[in-house]
């Protein structure tokens, strides 16, 4: 009898929990879309669609959900040595990558010289034909996780490296006189001599401190080609605290019960420089998910306007009263109302260099060079 009244008790608490949220639980991390309630009608009912809704409701919403998940998550991680997130790969010392990066560094996605030296052909094409209309047009490589911390790769993922997107790109813009940065490189060769971490190791993308030093230096690169003055990122502080937020990243998509141990970093506050007597140009950027840090860090401050187009699907830009997607916009105008065509990418996103830009920009202005 009484494990009967316990047991209606624990489930009056999960409705009620479901229901009302009456005790306050930290919710999942990422992106994590949860069933919504169906819409029972004759029909449905009849199908047995409606009952198949509702069970997934109920799945997802019942009370205490994301610490069941986060419990179950820490048994796998703990004693299993298992990462329940999509992708995820736990390296030794508790390293953790996401495995595109593995995958780019051993060139096992690799998509071959030709495909990469025809794609930028026609970035050299775009460079060009821009150039006649005072446009600058610059490729950045950023930095991978793969590159810098190969030595963490479990077991299992360290194999004879091949041929990889990377190398390739890097040599088919040299031969073809491309303006481009190389982040890869330089992070890899400061790795042990710059003063603060360039790379967390639960996270995926530069750390705070690398992507400071990344915005800085794209400024200049953009003020050397230009020959212009824009304002500049500065600090003159650099806290140091245990890992943030976004230097722990993959570690928050874990969802685990208790946080990884944390190493300690460096988080300068950065500082703009006044407008005052500086050029700001106009800057169109087609990037993968690295070119939030900066975005959010403030970089388009020091441009007069800039437009992220976030894998060529939705634009994002302070100019904006809400998110457009690219379809919506006219290619064409958009690249002649900016001075600056930044296309960055990680080396995990190489294989996609643009998301189909490159393509869509080179048919419409090939026949203008």
């Amino acid at each position: 009898m009484i494990l009967l009244l316990l047991a209606i008790l624990a489930f009056l608490t999960f409705i009620l929990q479901g229901k009302y949220k009456i005790i306050s639980i930290k919710p999942l991390w990422g992106s994590v879309i949860l069933a919504e309630k169906g819409n029972l009608t004759i029909k449905n009912w009849f199908t047995g669609d409606y009952q198949q809704q509702e069970e997934k409701y109920l799945n997802d919403n019942f009370g205490f959900r994301s610490f069941f998940v986060r419990m179950n998550n820490q048994i796998e991680f703990s004693l299993f040595d298992k990462a329940k997130a999509n992708g995820v790969i736990i390296g030794k010392d508790m390293y953790l990558y996401e495995e595109n990066y593995i995958k780019a560094y051993n060139g096992t996605d690799f998509i071959g010289i030709d495909s990469i030296r025809h794609r930028l052909q026609k970035v050299k094409v775009l460079q060009d034909t821009l150039s006649k209309y005072n446009k600058d047009v610059i490729v950045v490589f950023a930095a991978g996780k793969g590159s810098f911390y190969p030595e963490y790769f479990p077991e299992n993922y360290r194999v004879k490296r091949g041929t990889t997107n990377y190398e390739c790109y890097i040599k088919e813009a040299k031969e073809l006189g491309l303006n481009y940065i190389d982040f890869n490189k330089y992070f890899v060769d400061n790795k042990f001599t710059s003063k603060y971490k360039l790379y967390p190791k639960q996270g995926i993308h530069w750390s705070f401190y690398g992507m400071c030093i990344a915005s800085d230096s794209i400024i200049k690169y953009i003020e050397f080609k230009r020959k212009i003055d824009m304002p500049n990122i500065y600090w003159k502080d650099i806290e140091i605290d245990y890992t943030r937020k976004d230097d722990y990243d993959i570690g928050n998509g874990l969802n685990l019960l208790f946080k990884l141990k944390r190493e300690k970093m460096g988080y300068p506050k950065v500082l703009i420089e006044s407008d005052s007597g500086k050029v700001k140009p106009s800057v169109l950027v087609v990037s993968d998910s690295f070119y939030w840090g900066l975005y959010n860090l403030g970089i388009w401050k020091t441009f007069s306007s800039n437009h992220f187009w976030f894998y060529n699907q939705q634009i994002y830009s302070p100019d904006l009263h809400e998110t457009l997607e690219v379809s919506q916009v006219n290619l064409r105008n958009e690249i002649m109302n900016h001075d600056v065509i930044i296309i960055l990418a990680t080396e995990a996103t190489l294989p996609n260099l643009g998301w189909g830009f490159i393509e869509s920009a080179y048919n419409e202005f090939k026949n203008h060079s």
